[in-house]
């Protein structure tokens, strides 16, 4: 990686959640130029204050010279790239106030997972309606905790965009002695990944919340995997991205540890407790969600069988018990395992 380049381009996160607060402390430690946004005046103020999330993020420190607003404009004002961590509902809106301000075509790129709530478009499409399609984009994804990203401990992740030269320059800047960036060009599939995923951790909650073992856990991953890229390949996503970063292993991550909100979702909703109470108690956007009602509409529109997911969607939006959505599953007739 060239790091004297990576240390000159100044950076512009948007979104002042978890996620947004761990990146703009991970982007800052090389000690490049880095600025963090969120639309919350009083929220950016105590931050800027303490220098730490206490909402979020309490552990982690943001470094001093990052720059934290509230100010939109200033943010992105002669910025060399733009990041954004907004919760997927929130993201078009984002884009529109950020085409707003922009005086200077600058690289936008999104670390955001899911479909749009409303249409059920993928995150690229939405960006080509608000930006235009001239406006270099890209997609970060791959298996990372907020937490642990902060923390500084070793993990990778997968920047995809259709420019090689757009997917290279965030790299650059994201990548650290423990921060590995690859790159590659299917941002399909990287989309998908990143919001499938988020979908089978709450089908692995629940079977988990319901006393279920290793076993049904394993078969759930393996078998989502297996949805996952029964849709992806029909979109056009690519399957060695699916079996990639963005896809498997963020699927792996979000399936089996608790620090995944969708996953902490499924086991509330296996244990009994109602879905908004889940939701109230999680406190933050748990993106599987919105997603599986979308999931499901691309799903049937496709001609794509996607079970565990329709299962999940009955659970989330039809009240049906998760004891009989795991009963309806294994009732299925045998097929082979490749189909």
């Amino acid at each position: 990686m060239d790091t004297n380049r990576r240390s000159a381009e100044t950076i512009a996160v948007l979104g002042a959640g978890s996620w947004g607060t761990a990146l703009a402390v991970s982007l800052a430690r090389d000690g490049g130029p880095t600025r963090l946004w969120g639309r919350n005046a009083a929220h950016m103020a105590a931050l800027r204050g303490t220098h730490r999330n206490e909402r979020y993020l309490p552990d982690a420190e943001l470094a001093p010279h990052v720059a934290v607003t509230a100010d939109l404009g200033a943010a992105v004002h002669d910025t060399d790239l733009i990041l954004l961590a907004v919760p997927s509902h929130a993201f078009r809106a984002t884009l529109q106030a950020l085409s707003a301000v922009l005086t200077a075509p600058v690289p936008v790129t999104w670390a955001t997972k899911g479909l749009e709530p409303d249409t059920g478009f993928l995150l690229h499409e939405v960006a080509a309606q608000v930006l235009g399609a001239e406006t270099a984009t890209a997609v970060v994804s791959g298996p990372t905790f907020a937490r642990e990203i902060a923390a500084g401990l070793p993990a990778a992740l997968t920047v995809a965009a259709a420019s090689p030269e757009v997917a290279r320059r965030v790299a650059a800047r994201l990548h650290h002695g423990v921060l590995r960036a690859y790159t590659g060009d299917d941002v399909i599939g990287v989309e998908l990944g990143g919001a499938v995923k988020n979908v089978l951790a709450i089908a692995a909650g629940i079977a988990d919340g319901l006393g279920f073992g290793a076993n049904t856990r394993a078969a759930l991953i393996t078998r989502g995997l297996a949805e996952m890229i029964r849709l992806g390949t029909a979109l056009g996503a690519r399957r060695e991205t699916l079996i990639g970063l963005a896809g498997l292993g963020d699927l792996v991550l979000t399936c089996t540890d608790d620090q995944s909100r969708n996953r902490r979702a499924g086991l509330a909703l296996g244990r009994g407790m109602p879905l908004e109470e889940a939701l109230r108690a999680i406190g933050q956007a748990v993106e599987g969600v919105p997603t599986a009602q979308r999931l499901v509409g691309r799903a049937r529109d496709a001609g794509i069988e996607m079970p565990i997911t329709e299962q999940v969607y009955r659970v989330l939006f039809e009240a049906l018990d998760p004891g009989r959505a795991v009963q309806a599953l294994l009732a299925r007739e045998p097929k082979p395992e490749d189909r």
